[in-house]
C-alpha cells in the first residue's frame, strides 16, 4: 500500500482559507439542487493506528458524518474493538460498510481492480458474500450493506451480484462505468484528497479547489479520504474544510447510509 503523501500536501498555498471559502461559496451559488449535500468516505479501513485515531477524533470534534469502507479480510474481532473504540460515542456519525474482500487486484491488464468480470460470476459472488459475512459476523448490526469497490472499479457482474445480495448502495468515482442496475444507487466521490497525481503542489491545489467547487455545484459532493497517506498538512486542511462547511448551513452534512435510506424513502 502506498503511504506517500501526494505533492499537494508538501506545501501550503497563500490565502488558503480565502480560496477554500470561495470554492465552497461558488459551488453553492452554481448548484440547482434544493438540498445540496456533502459526504466523506474514508477507504482502506480495518487496521487501527495513530493516523486512523486522529481521523476519527477530527470527525467527532466537528460532529460530521463519515462513511468508512472496511476491508473484510483485514478485520479481526480485536481490531474491530480497537477501531470502534476510536469512534467513541458517536455511533450515529459513522457508516461502516464493505470495501471489497481482500483489497487484492485480479486485473490481468490495465488498472488495478479486485472485481474484474473475467473472474466470473461464481468467484465474484463468493468473494462479495465472504466479505459481507465477515463484516456482519464481526460488527453485528453496526454494519451497513453498502459497497465501495477497491480502486473504485468493478464490472457489471459485480453490480448485478450486489443488487441480488441486497446491498443498499455502491460508491465509486464520478463517471465510473458501467451503470448500476435499478435499485442499486451509486453515490460517487468527486473530490480526491490524498491519492492525487499532480507532481507540482500548486497544480494539485488548483485541481482540488476545482473539484470541491464542481462537486458542490452538482448537488452531492463526495470527498474521498485515505488516512494512511495523510501528513500534518493534510490533517490541517481537512480540519479547515470541516470547519468551513459547518459555516454553510444550506450544505447538508450526511453519510452514505443516510443518502441510501433517503433514496429508498423517496
Amino acid at each position: 500500500m502506498n503511504t506517500q503523501p501526494s505533492a499537494v500536501w508538501q506545501s501550503r498555498p497563500d490565502r488558503l482559507r480565502e480560496r477554500l471559502h470561495r470554492s465552497v461559496a461558488e459551488g453553492l451559488s452554481a448548484c440547482r439542487s434544493a438540498s445540496p449535500a456533502i459526504f466523506f468516505r474514508a477507504d482502506d479501513i480495518g487496521v487501527p493506528g495513530k493516523s486512523f485515531a486522529r481521523l476519527m477524533a477530527l470527525f467527532r470534534r466537528h460532529q460530521t458524518p463519515l462513511a468508512l469502507a472496511v476491508v473484510p479480510a483485514w478485520l479481526t474481532p480485536d481490531r474491530w474493538r480497537a477501531v470502534q473504540a476510536m469512534g467513541g460515542g458517536g455511533r450515529g456519525l459513522w457508516c461502516w460498510h464493505q470495501h471489497g474482500w481482500r483489497h487484492v487486484s485480479h486485473a490481468v491488464t490495465g488498472k488495478n481492480q479486485e472485481f474484474d468480470d473475467r473472474l466470473g460470476p461464481g468467484r465474484i459472488a463468493r468473494d462479495i458474500h465472504l466479505g459481507k459475512a465477515r463484516l456482519q459476523g464481526v460488527m453485528g448490526d453496526v454494519f451497513f450493506p453498502g459497497f465501495t469497490p477497491p480502486w473504485n472499479r468493478c464490472g457489471m457482474e459485480t453490480l448485478a451480484c450486489l443488487r441480488e445480495a441486497g446491498f443498499s448502495f455502491i460508491s465509486r468515482s464520478a463517471g465510473a462505468e458501467p451503470t448500476p442496475p435499478p435499485g442499486l444507487p451509486d453515490f460517487p466521490v468527486n473530490v480526491d484528497l490524498h491519492t492525487r497525481k499532480e507532481t507540482r503542489p500548486e497544480e494539485g491545489w488548483d485541481g482540488l479547489f476545482s473539484e470541491i467547487r464542481r462537486g458542490i455545484a452538482c448537488g452531492c459532493c463526495g470527498v474521498m479520504i485515505h488516512h494512511q497517506r495523510m501528513n500534518d498538512g493534510a490533517f490541517a486542511f481537512l480540519a479547515l474544510l470541516l470547519e468551513m462547511i459547518s459555516g454553510f448551513p444550506e450544505l447538508g452534512r450526511v453519510h452514505l447510509g443516510q443518502l441510501a435510506l433517503a433514496r429508498q424513502g423517496a
